[in-house]
Order: C-alpha cells, then sequence, then structure tokens
C-alpha cells in the first residue's frame, strides 16, 4: 500500500513538471514521454537532473527537437494559447487551423472548468500553482492536451497514432469519413460553416468537431452504441446547435430556393417555400428565451430544460448535453457549440443506406436489431406520450430506446438538407398519399409559454416546408417523433 501511495505521488509530480516543462519551452532541456497499459507517467531533462533516475533508460521522445528560436520565446507561446488568430496557426498548413482551434479551445475549456487562470496557461510557475489541486487522471487529461498541442505545433500536423484505432473502428462501422466529409461540404455549401467554425448567440467561434474527435467518441462509447448500431443508428448528422435559429431558418429558407431552381424533383412555392409559426422569431435568443431544449416534462414550471445560453456555457464547463445522453463530464472529445448525432438510416437494415428512416404509421413499423430488438416509434401519440417513453428508457438499459433523445429544431434543419441532398425527396411529407411518411413532432424542445412543442413536416399541397407548434396532449394518426443518439 505504501510503495502504492509513493508511485501516486512520484506520477503526480512528474506531470505537474511535464506541464512545467511545456510552458518553459526550454528546447535545450526537452520534456521526455513514456506511457504503458497501467499508468502514465512524464520523465525529463530540467536542470541537467532526470525527473525520475528510475526511468532514465526508457524510450526517449524529443517533442521540441524542431521548434524555432522564435517559437521558443513565451511571446509566441502567449500568442498560441491565448489569441484564436496568430501567425503561429498561420505557420500551420490550412486543413489544420480546425484541429489547432479544437485543440486550443480544450485546454481553454479545460482550465476554466477546474479554475485554473486563463493566463496562467503561458507562464510555468503560475500553472504549476494552478494544477496544485488538480487529480492524477485530470493531470493526465490535461498533460495529454498540452501534448497533442505542442505535437501540432511541432510537426505541423496531428497526432495520427492517437486516434488509428478509433478512426479504423468507425471506418469499419460508420463509413464515417465519407458521412464526414460530405456534411462538412454541405455545411460550407449552404453557408453555415466559414473557415471551419461558426458563430454562436454568444458572439464565440465554435470549431466544427474533427473526424478524429467523432471518431474517438465513438470508439469510446462502442460498448455502449453496439445496440443502437445493431437497431440501425449509423447516420452521422452534424449540427451547429450553437448558431441563431433565425440563421438556420434563413439558411434552411435559402437552400430550398436554390433547390427549386435546379430540381425537379418535388415542388416548392419558389417564392415562399419556408412557413414558421410566429414563436419561432428570436426563440433562443435574448433575455428571456422563449424556446428551452431537453426537457424533462411539458409542464411550464418544472420542465427541466434548458436555454441554448446556459447549454453553451455547460458545453464550454465540460459538460455534454444533454445528460439523458448517458455520457459524463470530461471523458472523451467535446466540440461546444455543435451536437453530433446518431439516426437511422432510411433503411436500418442496411447501415450504409443514403438518407434517414421515415417515421412509420400505426402498424406499419418494422423492427429492427437483434441484441435488443427495437419495434419503432409510430404515429399516432401524443408528444407526451413519446417523451414519457424516453424518460423512462432512460433509466432502463433494456429498453429498446435507451441512450435515445428528441430532435431539435436545429436538429431537423441539418435532417432536412442532409436528406434532401441524399435521396432528391424531402423528409417527412405527411401528405404523401402512400402515408408513408409523418409529421415530426420536436420533444427535443419545448415553447413553456404556451405550452407548445414544436414540430415539422413538408405541407406538399401548400408547397412548403413548415415549422409549427402544437399542443403536447395533441395527436393525430399522422403524428409521429423521430429520435437521435447523441454521440
Amino acid at each position: 500500500m505504501g510503495c502504492a501511495v509513493l508511485q501516486y505521488q512520484k506520477n503526480r509530480r512528474c506531470i505537474q513538471r511535464y506541464i512545467e516543462d511545456f510552458s518553459v519551452r526550454r528546447t535545450s532541456r526537452p520534456p521526455f514521454l513514456w506511457m504503458d497499459k497501467s499508468c502514465f507517467m512524464m520523465w525529463g531533462l530540467y536542470e541537467g537532473r532526470w525527473r525520475d533516475d528510475k526511468l532514465w533508460a526508457i524510450k526517449r521522445m524529443s517533442l521540441f527537437s524542431r521548434l524555432s528560436p522564435e517559437f521558443a520565446s513565451s511571446a509566441d507561446l502567449h500568442e498560441a494559447i491565448m489569441d484564436s488568430v496568430s501567425s503561429v496557426r498561420d505557420s500551420l498548413p490550412k486543413e489544420h487551423h480546425e484541429h489547432f482551434e479544437t485543440l486550443r479551445q480544450e485546454i481553454i475549456d479545460f482550465a476554466k472548468a477546474h479554475d485554473i487562470p486563463r493566463e496562467s496557461l503561458a507562464k510555468p510557475n503560475a500553472l504549476r500553482e494552478a494544477a496544485e489541486h488538480l487529480s492524477i487522471p485530470d493531470l493526465q487529461r490535461l498533460a495529454t492536451l498540452l501534448e497533442r498541442f505542442e505535437y501540432l505545433l511541432v510537426h505541423h500536423e496531428p497526432k495520427k497514432e492517437d486516434y488509428a484505432e478509433a478512426l479504423e473502428y468507425a471506418e469499419r462501422l460508420y463509413h464515417l469519413k465519407e458521412q464526414y466529409t460530405s456534411q462538412v461540404a454541405l455545411l460550407e455549401q449552404v453557408g453555415i460553416l466559414k473557415d471551419g467554425v461558426i458563430e454562436g448567440i454568444d458572439g464565440n467561434k465554435y470549431p466544427v468537431p474533427t473526424l478524429e474527435q467523432i471518431a474517438s467518441r465513438l470508439f469510446e462509447r462502442r460498448e455502449g452504441l453496439s445496440t443502437k448500431h445493431d437497431q440501425g443508428f449509423t447516420k452521422l448528422l452534424l449540427v451547429p446547435f450553437g448558431m441563431s435559429l433565425n440563421i438556420l431558418l434563413e439558411t434552411l429558407k435559402q437552400f430550398l430556393i436554390e433547390h427549386e431552381k435546379n430540381n425537379r424533383s418535388f415542388n416548392l412555392d419558389a417564392d415562399d417555400p419556408l412557413c414558421t409559426w410566429v414563436g419561432y422569431e428570436g426563440a433562443d435568443i435574448g433575455d428571456s428565451p422563449k424556446l428551452v431544449y431537453y426537457p424533462q416534462s411539458f409542464t411550464r414550471e418544472g420542465h427541466g430544460g434548458k436555454t441554448k445560453a446556459q447549454i453553451l456555457k455547460e458545453q464550454a464547463e465540460g459538460q455534454l448535453i444533454p445528460a439523458l445522453a448517458g455520457v459524463a463530464g470530461e471523458k472523451g472529445e467535446r466540440a461546444p457549440g455543435w451536437i453530433v448525432h446518431l439516426l437511422q438510416s432510411s433503411s436500418p437494415s442496411n447501415p450504409h443506406s443514403p438518407g434517414l428512416a421515415l417515421i412509420p404509421r400505426e402498424g406499419k413499423g418494422i423492427l429492427q436489431g437483434n441484441l435488443t430488438p427495437r419495434p419503432p416509434l409510430e404515429a399516432g401519440k401524443s408528444s407526451e406520450e413519446y417523451l414519457s417513453i424516453l424518460q423512462k428508457a432512460q433509466d432502463d438499459e433494456y429498453s429498446p430506446y435507451h441512450g435515445e433523445t428528441g430532435m431539435t429544431p436545429e436538429d431537423w434543419i441539418m435532417a432536412f438538407m442532409l436528406h434532401l441532398t441524399e435521396t432528391g425527396k424531402p423528409l417527412d411529407d405527411v401528405l404523401n398519399p402512400t402515408n408513408t411518411a409523418s409529421y415530426c413532432h420536436l420533444t427535443g424542445a419545448f415553447f413553456p409559454f404556451p405550452d407548445y412543442v414544436p414540430g415539422a413536416y413538408l405541407h406538399s399541397i401548400d408547397l412548403q416546408v413548415r415549422f409549427s407548434a402544437s399542443d403536447f396532449n395533441g395527436h393525430k394518426a399522422s403524428d409521429g417523433t423521430r429520435s437521435s443518439v447523441i454521440v
């Protein structure tokens, strides 16, 4: 027991010193790294001494051998950490700017969540003092982030070996690279993604999640996601949640106008293809937003939902939203401002089929999955009933709906554009004479006043995509919902 305590203390000291070395940037005394499967230990040279003389023969890896003398200055380090647009970032290949921003923001977010002053990140003594209170796992996390950041700066590319196994797994099960590439292209095409970032309602810039981040999340959660994959949840959906809903609705409108000009797969009102209920105007902004997200109930008081601003703040502090997604705080790679989903593909038995699964009418759904067979959420229920099903499933790991959550208006906008792009057909064409589609209650959001639940669909007679809202108790044979798994 005594030896274990001594080793714990030694590991902690080594990691703290590594953090100090990262900040000092002494190119003549480079830090070194060694890891094995059971522990994470840092060692290095500092003032001519080994951090731990018992580890001096372990494989050496110089992290700063390629650093220029100019970059070794504390001023350049300060610029790299503190400024989102800097000469340090610009010195990297353009395709790695997003990775730079993501790692930099993760370091800043970690510091904020653990009460480490941001300015101390570029000051060795201040950083070492601020990190004194961290646990070994938190020290490991911070050291890993710093190591990845410095690797990117030294080698001008991400540290691929960190993600090799995760990338292979995600490609094999989800064809992730193809899905990711096509969705990033769509985001750029419609003007949502500019220079790799979106602007949130809080004025902050949020980089799009990287391929490596998403692969890492899928790999980390592979055990829990195996059942959902078996049920057909393989369709990736990148949602720029932090953006203004007004802007996203206008983006959808322009997308529909452009589609009507260039495609004739279905008809739309060329002058007014999008109709929205008045309550959506500015619903996610202001001092008292009208729209809340991820409610626990559809009641004015005690709904448990949060505003978009609250969610962005919690994301920045390391909390994954929503909590009912079954994943917790600091674990894994995060991307504030974004929410990454898995949805069922158009043919759940074929995980790589284009587009998304439709909402079946009552009695028309097909059971999916062998591990835990999942009956589809068929149309004909109220929003309150659908929310109840998903809520109860969160506490029941044997439920076929475990780990699923309702969609938001932001989710549906991206889902509609993706589905139309991949299939040439509209999503949720409720008046289709084949009765194969339904209205979609968006149970991941709620208007507490006047107790309405958002919804969306295509009205093929009036030739419009419509965003409406309805009473949470109301239901029709054509009213359904679509759920997703948040990664």
